[in-house]
């Protein structure tokens, strides 16, 4: 099992919160050791709005718990009462992800059935928040995350995969049922793909120097998702129609096979030249290439297809063509970013990831 940071910050947060309210006399300190478990965020940007959301939240559910038993007491169905309305008010506060924190709130004052009800409340609010606080602070300070050398090597390991299975296809030396199943795997690494660039995107670079670079990287990272995202599309396409390749005539396999062979090797090389392991091509020469390539792919077709009988076939070559485009503009982006930002440590994403 894989022990991440977030889990190692955790562990961290509960014990600073259970500290400082054990310093600060707060009776029952667990309360802040369960916020600060529910405060904790991947991200310092997400954190921080955590923090805010879980703020008003708090102040919701503590006002309404004390409402509550200064007019009706602490009767159960009070409290079951208390805690649908605060639920309601936070989902039209668009606060859905702080309701588990402010039923805590209401809960935690609510259970008081002794003297001095606002000063009991007043401390148990303030010993959730100081839990909320302690996530915040150590999500702020200890090991913070490095998102972009995992959204990296997360592209490069989904493109490995795909490349190869597109290159077993176009030989025939696939198994249907088994490219079945990993296309359903990929597509669920595509989208958890795509949450990790968020993830990456909500961090905050606080040096303005480093603003400029970091949005040139957002588009590379974008556009090197959407590259895979057609070297995917065109994987499923070949497997969909696989049947109907097979049977057209072996020239016409030979330039589907060369195409999609110099596509692969060019996506390939895209990605080692984007961490300076590959030399830069002339751009008259990639396009010049990528243009005989299209026409190429596209003659073909037309010459054994005069009969008209497989018009289907014009999605797999207009999706190796897009998948082509799609690798052409990410050539271009990675050569004018590479004019700026030649080494390694400048990407974030030296080493492999652990």
């Amino acid at each position: 099992m894989k022990l991440g940071a977030r889990i190692f910050k955790t562990g961290i947060a509960v014990t600073l919160a259970l500290l400082l309210a054990n310093i600060m006399n707060f009776p029952s300190p667990v309360f802040a050791g369960i916020s600060a478990v529910f405060a904790m965020q991947p991200t310092i940007y997400r954190s921080y709005l955590s923090l805010v959301e879980q703020v008003q939240a708090n102040i919701i559910g503590a006002i309404f718990a004390i409402i509550s038993v200064l007019l009706f007491g602490h009767n159960p169905f009070v409290i079951g009462l208390t805690a649908i309305l605060v639920i309601a008010l936070c989902l039209q506060l668009r606060l859905e992800s702080t309701i588990s924190v402010a039923l805590v709130t209401v809960i935690a004052i609510m259970e008081y059935t002794e003297t001095n009800f606002i000063q009991f409340a007043v401390v148990r609010f303030s010993t959730i928040m100081l839990g909320v606080l302690a996530a915040f602070i150590v999500n702020l300070i200890f090991l913070p995350p490095k998102y972009e050398k995992k959204l990296y090597h997360s592209i490069t390991e989904n493109t490995e995969a795909i490349l190869k299975w597109i290159r077993m296809n176009i030989r025939h030396a696939s198994e249907h049922h088994m490219l079945k199943e990993d296309i359903e795997k990929l597509k669920e690494k595509m989208i958890k793909l795509d949450q990790l660039y968020l993830l990456y995107k909500e961090e905050r670079i606080y040096l303005q120097k480093n603003r400029y670079q970091r949005s040139r990287k957002l588009v590379l990272y974008r556009q090197m998702i959407s590259a895979t995202n057609r070297a995917l599309d065109t994987l499923k396409v070949l497997h969909r129609l696989e049947n109907e390749l097979y049977h057209m005539p072996p020239e016409f396999q030979q330039t589907v096979r060369s195409q999609l062979d110099y596509l692969l090797h060019y996506h390939e090389q895209i990605l080692l030249k984007f961490i300076g392991k590959a030399k830069f091509q002339q751009e008259s020469e990639i396009a010049s290439k990528a243009f005989y390539e299209k026409k190429r792919l596209v003659e073909a077709f037309y010459e054994y297809n005069e009969q008209g009988n497989e018009y289907h076939l014009f999605l797999l070559i207009g999706t190796i063509i897009a998948y082509g485009e799609q690798l052409e503009h990410l050539d271009k982006l990675i050569e004018s970013f590479q004019q700026y930002h030649k080494d390694e440590e400048s990407l974030g994403i030296s080493g492999r990831e652990t």
